[in-house]
């Protein structure tokens, strides 16, 4: 196997890091304190072209593959994981669903806005009573001929503020349970369509997260997605991918806290020599370093599978399940080698801990993962 990357990865990698550092870094704390979501730099990473990378160029997007996807998810997310979670809802949630299940209208009217920034997306799945399992979920969608009147609420939606363009998952008929849903597209402003107050969170504090209510939403009949009992296929579809992206958050959290704690072994000295010759710490290092390592090759597999062609639920999942675990023991580490000073917020690997513990539950907790593999080794 060839574990190179291509030049144009390379080149991509770099990009994001230089941004993650110039861009992203200053002010990093002090919106994670204001819980301020990055306006500027979301914009400004649309104009670079990472808020489409893997969406047809005829559509604004990038056109590139998955591998280069996850290498930007990676550098951002060691910097700041509430713009990369901004980056990752967009591409891999929003930008490849309407891409690869949107009719020509819809990509015309909705993913070229989306692909450079100019407008943001959110996914609606998550309600108070159903989580990953979309079947239990309340939110209707009820047929009114040319239109439907959609009625419900969801919870934890990333960008659910700032967003301006959302992919509803709803019920259009429950006695047909999994067959009878559907997936809509609707617009802020919509009237019926509420945004509740932001959610006040113990991490990414500086991405937007809100619950949103229908209330006799009329959506047009041509603003849903695939044909009618399809929602359910495409959520679970979208999801999969999703958990590529946010493996590759959780892989960089881990890296970055870790890079933070090598860096601060060689400058903080105890008992007359730097830290970093103490065993102790020494051991430490290596075993973060080691789990990295496994954590990457789990996310470059699950990328590589996606991108050529290979099914990717299982590597998906085992490659989410594994670097949220690495993400949070890394960074529980990275604040034991700071000492005294993990504690505080100048250091950055207080904030990364607490930021990686949201990698073990959105895009399905990691009992749902666990499912997901169960499930798939245990078919035959």
């Amino acid at each position: 196997m060839d574990f190179k990357l291509t030049e144009e990865h390379e080149m991509i990698r770099q990009a994001a890091r230089d941004f993650a550092n110039n861009e992203l870094k200053p002010g990093v704390i002090e919106r994670d304190e204001k819980q301020e979501f990055p306006k500027e730099q979301i914009k400004k990473l649309g104009e670079l072209g990472f808020m489409g990378m893997m969406a047809s160029p005829e559509y604004g997007g990038g056109g590139m593959d998955t591998v280069s996807y996850v290498l930007a998810m990676e550098e951002l997310s060691k910097i700041d994981a509430s713009a990369s979670v901004v980056v990752s809802v967009n591409n891999s949630l929003v930008c490849w669903g309407l891409d690869t299940y949107g009719t020509e209208e819809q990509k015309k009217k909705y993913l070229t806005q989306l692909t450079t920034g100019e407008k943001i997306g959110a996914f609606c799945l998550s309600e108070p009573e159903a989580g990953s399992d979309a079947t239990s979920q309340k939110t209707t969608a009820i047929d009114h001929g040319d239109h439907y009147v959609i009625n419900g609420t969801k919870n934890w939606i990333t960008n659910g503020g700032s967003a301006d363009i959302y992919l509803v998952i709803a019920h259009t008929d429950k006695d047909k349970k999994h067959r009878g849903i559907n997936a809509f597209i609707l617009e802020k402003g919509m009237e019926g369509f509420e945004v509740g107050p932001k959610e006040q969170k113990m991490g990414i504090r500086g991405s937007d997260t809100h619950s949103l209510t229908f209330n006799d939403v009329k959506v047009p009949k041509e603003n849903r997605i695939g044909e009618d009992g399809f929602g359910f296929k495409f959520a679970m579809k979208t999801l999969s991918g999703g958990r590529i992206g946010i493996a590759a958050q959780a892989l960089g959290i881990a890296a970055g806290a870790y890079e933070m704690a090598k860096d601060y072994s060689k400058i903080r000295k105890a008992f007359g020599t730097e830290i970093k010759n103490h065993q102790a710490i020494a051991f430490k290092l290596a075993d973060m370093h080691t789990s990295i390592e496994a954590a990457r090759h789990m996310v470059m597999k699950a990328a590589w599978d996606k991108d050529n062609g290979e099914n990717y639920d299982l590597s998906g999942a085992m490659a989410k399940l594994y670097a949220s675990k690495v993400a949070m023991d890394v960074t529980v580490e990275a604040v034991q080698v700071h000492g005294g000073n993990g504690y505080v917020k100048e250091y950055h690997v207080e904030r990364l801990m607490r930021d990686a513990k949201i990698t073990q539950i959105y895009e399905g907790t990691s009992e749902i993962q666990k499912i997901v593999i169960s499930r798939s080794i245990l078919a035959d």
